[in-house]
Parts: structure tokens; C-alpha cells; sequence
């Protein structure tokens, strides 16, 4: 078959007509098909980087659970240790625990700054130097007593640490011994008379003795030092007295009030039992009616801790 020059021509166009249109057609379905590969490899990119972030997380909470649970146990184990322990101590020492409260009992020498009798054996002698009941020429005596000490705190308000606040409340007994021979109403009264029923002053045939005892009632703050340790120092700044005469005074007077400073210390000899001394000032501001009632004490102490 032959063709002529007009129908090749018309093939030839007819062909690059349809490469024309199919051409265009083509590099659009392979554009989209590309984009749309590219979407789907940055999906699966997203996805991966997903689940590699909850793979993450889960591990990350695994590790917070793990610390948690270890902590807890290690605390609670650490608890049980110590408690253990406080345990262990408390049964090999049970009388360890802190005391700080303290009774005791007291006796030493006591002197007055002034006697209380008077060398004139005459009855004007006793209104002078002595007293109308007792007119005993001595200083030197004796005493014993107790006392409680409560403390307050050991660190001095927050002033010192280491140093106790407490409060001594003590009674006391003190004696002065009898006047020998003493001019007093008593042995006055007791004298020989004469007609007309006067006192012979010169005929005092059965003396009259009287004791000069006397109580003292005390309520002293009180500082020790040195708390936490078997010997302890301490220091009354200045505390209050209560003095009562066992025999009345010249205005028949049995009761006044005055000062105490003292200073002493102490030693926890085993569990408790505390032994210790001290060296005490009483200080009235005036005379109980003409008494003197100043002096010092110093003596010795048993005391028991609670």
C-alpha cells in the first residue's frame, strides 16, 4: 500500500498531535504520584518519631517509679534502722533519760553576823544587847533542811546554751545553841522577891534557859552551768527569805523577810544520786525589832534526781 505525500503528512501531524496531549498528561500523573510518596514518607517519618517519643516516656516513668520505690524503701528502711537502735539503747541503759529536776536534803555550820544575847548580866542588859526571851551570847550554830529544785529550761531563756533556769524552794532549820546562865524574863521571873514583892535583881537563883532556833522558808532562782555533765556549778543571783524566831524577839516579833546569795556545786556520783555543797549569804535590810538576823551557812548536800 502506498501513501501518498498528503496522507503522511496528515500521520505525522496526527502523531505529534497526540504525543502533544498524551505528554503533558503523563508528567502530571507522575508529579502527583511523587508528592504523594513524599507525604506518605514524612507520615511514616512522623510516626516513627511518635512512637519512638511514647517508647520515651514510658521508660522515663518506669525510671521515676523505680527511683520513687527505692527511695520510699530506703527511707523506711533507714526509719527502722534508727528506731532499732533507740531501741537497743533505751534497753541496755534505761535510766539514761534526761533528769533534770532535783530533791535533797542539807545540814552544815551556820553563823550569825551578830550574836543575839548581851554580856550585861544585869536586867538592862536585856533590853540593851539581848532579847527579852533569849539572850543567848553565841554566832556559832548548826542547820538542816531540803529543798526541790525545778528546772525551767537549759539554755538560759536562749541566752547560754548549756546552762540550766530553775527554781529552788527550800525550808531550813537553824540553831544557835542555849545561853548558859542567860538573863532573861524567865530567869527573872524566877528570882527571889522581897517583902514588899520587888524583883531582888541580885538574887537570880534558877536561870531560865532558851534555844535560839529559827526556820528559814527560801525561793531562789537558781543557774547551773555545764548542763549534759556529771559536775555541775551553780549561782543563786539573789533569792527570798522568810525568817521565822522560834523565841519572840524584844516586841515579841517572830517574822521577817530578807535577801539569800549563794554559789555551790554538784557531782552525779551514779544514776541519779547527786551529792554537792554550797556556801549561802542571808541578808535582811533592817533587824526583826533589835534580832539580827544576818549570817552565812555552808554545808553539804544529798540529792536525788527526777
Amino acid at each position: 500500500m502506498t501513501f501518498t505525500k498528503t496522507q503522511l503528512g496528515l500521520a505525522i501531524a496526527a502523531a505529534s498531535l497526540s504525543m502533544a496531549i498524551v505528554a503533558p498528561v503523563q508528567a502530571a500523573e507522575t508529579k502527583a504520584e511523587r508528592v504523594a510518596d513524599e507525604a506518605a514518607k514524612k507520615t511514616e517519618a512522623l510516626e516513627a518519631q511518635m512512637q519512638q517519643m511514647a517508647s520515651q516516656m514510658q521508660a522515663m516513668q518506669a525510671e521515676l517509679t523505680r527511683v520513687k520505690s527505692s527511695s520510699k524503701s530506703s527511707t523506711e528502711t533507714a526509719k527502722i534502722q534508727e528506731l532499732d537502735q533507740w531501741m537497743a539503747s533505751v534497753k541496755s541503759s534505761p535510766d539514761a533519760r534526761s533528769k533534770d529536776n532535783l530533791v535533797s536534803v542539807r545540814s552544815g555550820y551556820a553563823r550569825l553576823d551578830q550574836q543575839r544575847g548581851s554580856t550585861n548580866p544585869t536586867l538592862a542588859g536585856i533590853g540593851e544587847g539581848g532579847a527579852l526571851l533569849s539572850n543567848n551570847q553565841t554566832s556559832d550554830g548548826f542547820y538542816f533542811g531540803g529543798a526541790f529544785d525545778f528546772n525551767v529550761n537549759n539554755d538560759l531563756f536562749g541566752l547560754m546554751d548549756d546552762t540550766s533556769f530553775g527554781i529552788e524552794l527550800g525550808v531550813q532549820y537553824d540553831q544557835y545553841g542555849r545561853g548558859v546562865n542567860s538573863v532573861n524574863a524567865l530567869a527573872v521571873s524566877n528570882g527571889a522577891t522581897g517583902t514588899s514583892g520587888d524583883v531582888a535583881l541580885g538574887a537570880v537563883n534558877r536561870p531560865q534557859r532558851s534555844t535560839d532556833a529559827r526556820l528559814r522558808v527560801s525561793a531562789a532562782p537558781k543557774i547551773k552551768f555545764m548542763h549534759g555533765s556529771r559536775f555541775r556549778p551553780w549561782l543563786i543571783p539573789i533569792g527570798l527569805d522568810i525568817n521565822i524566831l522560834g523565841v519572840p524577839s524584844n516586841a515579841v516579833s517572830v517574822l521577817n523577810s530578807g535577801m539569800q546569795f549563794g554559789t555551790g556545786a554538784e557531782y552525779d556520783l551514779f544514776r541519779g544520786v547527786v551529792l554537792g555543797g554550797d556556801l549561802r549569804y542571808h541578808y535582811s535590810t533592817s533587824r526583826l525589832d533589835g534580832t539580827p538576823t544576818d549570817g552565812f551557812t555552808s554545808g553539804a548536800y544529798v540529792g536525788f534526781k527526777f
